[in-house]
């Protein structure tokens, strides 16, 4: 199948350039948009370009942003000032995205990996009745208690962020050793020069420690329908953390499915048929949930969000981590118009199309 790539600089409510790319089935409109929301120190035109063609194959519209600091964007490397302002910018271009006149019957998913699950569960909780659903790859919602640095550590670099913000002084383990487990696969990563490999920075440190409290003192709010995937031996992100929000969660849609012997990286450091067994199960899950909306169906109060998922959704899905088999828990054309997909003041744009 052709799919067609597209990509663009915007620029966000601070003045600063943000690079943003799609992927578009070439031949038809896509059932559904999903929306990219990449981990710590990633980015998405090279790291998660396998993704984003594997779920246009899938039919599907996906749409990515580097995070200010990230990949292609501007701004200092990985330096998180605010990570209200990285999920600003998210909400800013996707629904940008989402209020074109040809995706606004569409299904419109969440996709977050590792840090990104986080983003995307603020997003959710930014406006809860927005978005349809969720994919969450080793998401990072809850710190766990085996690294979570001692009070008295956190108040000292408390102390300090504003003087030094900048420095990179957290000391931290090479992520790429422990998140992807292919030896092929993880040079290749490391040879990717617009992922963060540096030591991060005093205060992104302390807004990654501030944004983990908060989502996990928030995951009972959490109501839309959602997918966490997590491989059992991750060392990055705790298993047991998506299981803290899987039983916590208020959604009546809900499904986890843990991988034995995968790393973090489920869905680029795994050997291939484990990659591909990963998105089988992740278009599996968004095909079952792809749908067109009328307008009058798109004008959801915050007090009912998604309403039409809990209507149609009679039972939660999960998956044991001793036999890897699912077991069922009871609970309640081609668009008109192509142009300028991504919105933003203008800036360069770019177009690939290739024959998968």
């Amino acid at each position: 199948m052709d799919v067609e790539y597209h990509e663009e600089y915007v620029r966000n409510s601070r003045g600063v350039q943000l690079f943003t790319c799609g992927w578009l089935p070439a031949s038809s409109s896509p059932k559904a948009l999903v929306f990219l929301c990449h981990g710590y120190g990633m980015e998405c035109s090279n790291f998660m370009r396998a993704c984003g063609i594997k779920l246009a194959k899938a039919k599907y519209g996906v749409f990515g942003i580097d995070y200010e600091g990230h990949g292609k964007s501007m701004g200092a490397r990985c330096y998180i000032q605010k990570f209200d302002n990285l999920v600003a910018d998210c909400d800013r271009f996707f629904k940008s995205i989402c209020d074109m006149e040809e995706y606004r019957n569409k299904s419109r998913f969440l996709y977050g990996e590792s840090m990104g699950g986080a983003v995307a569960l603020l997003l959710h909780r930014k406006d809860p009745s927005f978005w349809d659903g969720a994919v969450l790859v080793a998401p990072m919602c809850k710190i766990s208690e085996k690294v979570k640095p001692h009070p008295v550590v956190i108040t000292l670099l408390t102390q300090v962020e504003e003087i030094i913000p900048k420095w990179k002084i957290v000391p931290t383990k090479d992520v790429i050793d422990s998140a992807f487990k292919d030896p092929i696969k993880r040079e290749k990563i490391r040879k990717n020069k617009l992922i963060y490999q540096d030591k991060p920075r005093l205060k992104t440190a302390l807004e990654l420690l501030r944004t983990s409290i908060d989502v996990e003192d928030s995951l009972s709010e959490v109501r839309m329908p959602f997918f966490i995937l997590h491989g059992e031996a991750d060392t990055v992100t705790d298993p047991e953390v998506s299981h803290a929000l899987y039983e916590r969660s208020a959604s009546n849609d809900k499904t986890i499915k843990l991988y034995p012997g995968m790393w973090h990286g489920l869905t680029a450091g795994e050997p291939d048929e484990n990659v591909e067994l990963v998105f089988s199960d992740i278009v599996a899950w968004l095909n079952e949930r792809s749908r067109h909306w009328e307008p009058e169906e798109r004008v959801r109060t915050p007090s009912e969000p998604e309403k039409h998922h809990q209507a149609a959704s009679k039972k939660i899905a999960r998956v044991s981590s001793s036999n890897g088999t699912e077991s069922p828990v009871s609970a309640d054309g081609r668009p008109q118009r192509r142009g300028n997909f991504l919105c933003g003041l203008g800036g360069r744009r770019n177009h690939q199309q290739c024959r998968m």
